[in-house]
């Protein structure tokens, strides 16, 4: 029997490939689904889990392989995501989360990653070192 204020957690390790994105959102809204969440704030949660994590494809591996790091907690009915890297780090953060910035102009990525982010999550934060990684923390109270 879990205690009150102890959280439950999910901890999962991905390769850092396109294809395990949907896998990544597939399992966190799987895992969610006991908060007994609304459509609308299931898809706001896939949705934010899909972009960091093709952040952290793109972005933080550059397409050369890594590890992505998912754990997801729930406390209550709060959910918090937090998507790890250990890729090539965000030198200015502050610009990275600017909409319509991106570091990939000649390709396919609009720059609204952590807008998006921001839009379905109640709360996201960023940290990141260059050459260390990033981390993506997001939070959103489930109201069901």
């Amino acid at each position: 029997m879990l205690e009150e204020n102890r959280p439950e957690v999910l901890r999962m390790e991905i390769e850092s490939l396109s294809r395990n994105e949907e896998f990544a959102r597939v399992v966190v809204s799987v895992f969610m689904a006991r908060m007994n969440p609304t459509l609308e704030e299931l898809d706001d949660v896939k949705t934010a889990v899909s972009e960091a994590v093709t952040n952290a494809v793109i972005h933080g591996y550059q397409g050369n392989g890594g590890i992505i790091y998912l754990e997801v907690e729930i406390l209550k009915q709060e959910l918090t995501v937090t998507v790890r890297d250990t890729g090539i780090g965000i030198p200015n953060i502050a610009q990275a989360m600017e909409p319509m910035f991106t570091t990939d102009p000649e390709g396919e990525r609009s720059g609204m990653g952590f807008s998006f982010m921001e839009a379905f999550m109640d709360e996201v934060r960023v940290e990141s070192e260059p050459d260390k990684g990033t981390v993506v923390t997001m939070k959103k109270k489930i109201n069901g």
